[in-house]
C-alpha cells in the first residue's frame, strides 16, 4: 500500500516543537512512502488580527536539511498550510509564489473579520446554538476560500467539530450545511483542486465518510490524505485507515503532489 502523509507540523509551526528531522524519520517507522510538510502560514493571529511579515529562511533551512533523510524510502516534500488566504488574497498569492512549494493546504482556523476573527481553538462552544453560529461563518469563509487559487487541497472542510464536540462534548452534525458542502465540493472540483482527508492523528477518519461519498458522486477525484501531526508520535496515524476509506467510497486513486502540479497514486 502507498501510504503518504501531506498534512504535517514542525517546530517552524507555532503548535509544535518538532524538528523536521524527527518527523522524517517517524515516517519511515510508519512505512511511509511521501511526507510533505506543512507548517501553519496564517494570515490572522488569534484574535483575528492581520499578521505582519514572514520569514521563509526557518522553513527552507529546515527542509534542505532534512529532505533526504528519508533516503530512497521517503520522499519528503515542502508543502504550506495556508489560513485564511480569502482576507488578503493578495498577500496570499504573493506568500505561495515566494518558496518553491510542492504542495498548499487553504485552511480557515479562525472566523471571518466581519465575526471577530477569533480562532476556532480559543471560542467558548456554551451552546449548541453558539456552534452551529460559528459553522455558519465557517461555511461561508470556506466558500470564499474556494475562489482563489493561492492553494491545492482544502483543508480539514470539518475542522471545528474536533473542537465542538471532541473537546466541548456536543454532538454536532453537518446534517442542516448540505446545500453549503454541495456548493464547496462543487467549487473545488470546478476549480481543480483536491480535498484532503484529515485524519486528526487518526481520531477523525469514518466522519469523512459522507463527504467523500458525496464528493465522489459529484465527480471529484483529487483527494490528499494527512495526519495533521504536529509530533513525530503521530506521522502518519490514520492514513492507511483513510486509503480504504477511500477505496470503500469509490475511489480509484489519490493525489500527490509536485511543484503544485497533481499526480496519481492508484490505489
Amino acid at each position: 500500500m502507498y501510504l503518504t502523509d501531506y498534512h504535517t507540523h514542525s517546530c517552524c509551526s507555532p503548535d509544535s516543537t518538532a524538528r523536521l528531522e524527527d518527523m522524517v524519520r517517524a515516517a519511515r517507522r510508519a512505512g511511509l512512502r511521501e511526507l510533505c510538510t506543512t507548517d501553519h502560514c496564517d494570515l490572522q493571529d488569534e484574535n483575528g488580527a492581520p499578521l505582519g511579515g514572514w520569514d521563509w529562511t526557518p522553513i527552507l533551512d529546515q527542509y534542505w536539511r532534512a529532505r533526504d533523510k528519508g533516503g530512497s524510502e521517503v520522499k519528503v516534500l515542502l508543502g504550506l498550510e495556508l489560513g485564511g488566504a480569502y482576507t488578503d488574497p493578495g498577500r496570499a498569492e504573493a506568500l505561495v509564489a515566494a518558496a518553491p512549494l510542492d504542495f498548499v493546504i487553504g485552511s480557515i482556523h479562525n472566523l471571518s473579520p466581519e465575526a471577530g476573527g477569533r480562532d476556532f481553538f480559543y471560542l467558548d462552544y456554551r451552546s449548541e446554538e453558539a456552534c452551529y453560529t460559528t459553522l455558519d461563518d465557517y461555511f461561508a469563509s470556506m466558500l470564499a476560500l474556494t475562489r482563489l487559487d493561492c492553494y491545492d487541497a482544502l483543508g480539514h472542510i470539518i475542522y471545528p467539530l474536533r473542537y465542538m464536540n471532541g473537546r466541548a462534548g456536543w454532538h454536532i452534525t453537518l446534517d442542516r450545511y448540505g446545500d453549503q458542502l454541495d456548493q464547496l465540493l462543487r467549487a473545488v472540483i470546478q476549480n481543480g483542486k483536491a480535498i484532503e482527508v484529515n485524519t486528526h492523528g487518526g481520531r477523525e477518519v469514518e466522519d469523512w465518510r459522507p463527504i467523500l461519498r458525496h464528493y465522489h458522486q459529484l465527480g471529484g477525484e483529487l483527494v490528499t490524505t494527512g495526519s495533521d501531526a504536529h509530533s513525530p508520535g503521530n506521522v502518519g496515524r490514520g492514513i492507511s485507515q483513510a486509503v480504504a476509506l477511500l477505496c470503500e467510497t469509490g475511489f480509484h486513486r489519490f493525489a500527490v503532489y509536485r511543484k503544485r502540479r497533481p499526480e496519481w497514486i492508484k490505489l
